[in-house]
């Protein structure tokens, strides 16, 4: 049995913990917060319960799998989760609005042939085809294997772009997410389709190379599901079933230094001095200068920076929400390069691209004559903007409400309290510098938008969560769990599962 010492309690290192603690080794996680969860974060007020992290799970079948291999009670019977149908409701700069069906296929492409019509389902459609032959050429090299220290194949993207002749020219062959959107989707809305699909995972889409199509495809595949409760309930979840196989939990201790000796961990150094030994050591949080024995290139992770945040309004309003109502409404950026230019370039966008949230969960309100709705837009880190001006957060959340009134009817007049939280908070609740929100992992760009392997140069010590292979989102922080259990647990000799 070896001592295994976690820092953090964010969802991908909750994950390995319990994974570890049930194949036999004693697992003590050390959070510098008062709570678990990292970045699924929680807010109410007077009976209104908010999300302060990710709004929808993609990919539920990784969880399903940490509970099967960690107990005997599986994820439904720990929570609810339910398919939000509509998947998403889209409304774009020319008021355009299509509402897309839940993992259908038929269904979204119907839905965008009635609504933007001259064959737009039918060219949706094929884009996804082709997403789908690069999530099967890159899916578990990508997703399922620890990262290969020879990286050369995942460098290569395996979207298989439409190669378009030009007389006496080279063929026009699209390498980024923007790139598809010109030249094999052509309208401009569908475009704009994809390009919020990368912004959401705070991805550039003048830059992300093509293979950010798996992102659409997972979704639009795989569904988008919603936990009862909010999904902070699923880190509650998670954190009882670390509870429920003996790990132990030590709050307020925020670990300052791994140590190390003869070459391999020994443990790790806490902020009031104390020294912790250990056999590994899991590091579930971004390599923070000076925390580890080893150089950040050395790691590997990606070169791309800075890395957006999250910008949320949390409005609580009188009046019931409307039967009908889509969960998610996203209100694409009247000038997408603008705002783009924008977010990249370390300034607020003027009308920005809001997602709008709208949770029918009784949990999340005081009454039926209420409601509680999430306003998130990506925006660039603090320090490139200051978040911490009164006066520029209220002009962005302004600017925000607005844009999410083309969705929501008597927005404005129905509003009895709004909550702002910007990139600031975040790096002051969970520790990610600038209040960066780490995006997955991507093939291609010659490995740019890879992340830190999940087994590092120093033996013993491994990355978790989302700064780590293959990078954030709920789903992917839990993969990493099970990676890094797998190569505790098996050695180098590990391949990921089967």
């Amino acid at each position: 049995m070896a001592r295994i010492a976690v820092i953090g309690a964010g969802a991908g290192a909750m994950a390995a913990a319990a994974r570890l603690s049930v194949a036999g080794h004693r697992v003590t996680v050390y959070e510098r917060s008062k709570t678990h969860g990292g970045s699924l974060g929680r807010y109410a007020r007077d009976g209104f319960v908010f999300d302060t992290g990710p709004g929808l799970l993609h990919l539920p079948a990784v969880y399903r799998d940490l509970f099967v291999k960690t107990g005997k009670e599986p994820l439904e019977r720990c929570l609810t989760l339910t398919q939000v149908d509509p998947a998403s409701r889209h409304l774009f700069a020319d008021g355009t609005t299509v509402s897309l069906p839940n993992a259908s296929r038929a269904g979204v492409v119907g839905a965008l042939d009635r609504v933007l019509g001259d064959g737009a389902g039918a060219r949706w459609g094929e884009f996804l085809d082709r997403a789908g032959t690069a999530w099967d050429r890159s899916r578990r090299p990508l997703l399922e294997e620890p990262l290969h220290e020879d990286r050369r194949a995942l460098g290569r993207d395996p979207y298989p772009a439409v190669r378009r002749r030009r007389l006496l020219r080279s063929p026009l062959v699209a390498g980024t997410v923007a790139e598809i959107g010109a030249w094999e989707l052509t309208d401009p809305r569908l475009a704009a389709l994809l390009d919020g699909y990368a912004l959401s995972y705070g991805l550039d889409p003048r830059r992300a190379p093509a293979a950010a199509a798996l992102l659409p495809y997972m979704e639009e595949t795989f569904g988008s599901w919603y936990v009862a409760g909010g999904m902070r309930a699923l880190a509650d979840a998670v954190y009882e079933r670390c509870l429920a196989r003996k790990v132990e939990f030590v709050f307020g201790a925020e670990a300052v230094r791994v140590t190390e000796k003869g070459g391999r961990v020994a443990g790790i150094e806490l902020a009031d001095g104390r020294g912790v030994e250990a056999d590994h050591v899991v590091l579930g949080a971004r390599p923070a200068p000076g925390l580890v024995p080893v150089r950040g290139e050395a790691l590997g992770g990606a070169r791309e920076s800075p890395v957006p945040g999250r910008f949320l309004v949390l409005l609580s309003l009188r009046g019931a929400r409307e039967p009908g109502t889509a969960h998610r409404t996203v209100v694409h950026a009247q000038d997408p390069a603008a705002e783009q230019e924008a977010v990249f370039g370390g300034r607020t966008a003027e009308r920005p691209t809001v997602t709008v949230l709208r949770p029918d969960d009784p949990a999340t309100r005081p009454d039926e004559e209420h409601e509680a709705v999430t306003l998130m837009v990506t925006v660039a880190p603090h320090g490139p903007v200051d978040w911490t001006d009164a006066a520029l957060r209220e002009r962005f959340a302004d600017s925000v409400i607005d844009q999410a009134a083309r969705a929501v009817p008597g927005l404005r007049e129905r509003m009895l309290h709004r909550e702002v939280r910007s990139p600031a908070e975040t790096w002051a609740d969970t520790g990610a510098e600038g209040g960066s929100v780490p995006a997955p992992a991507l093939a291609g760009a010659e490995g740019a938008y890879l992340h830190a392997g999940n087994r590092t140069p120093l033996p013993g010590l491994y990355l978790a969560g989302g700064w780590s292979h293959p990078g954030g989102g709920l789903a992917h922080a839990g993969m990493s769990g099970a990676l890094v259990a797998g190569l505790v647990v098996e050695g180098d000799g590990f391949r990921g599962s089967r």
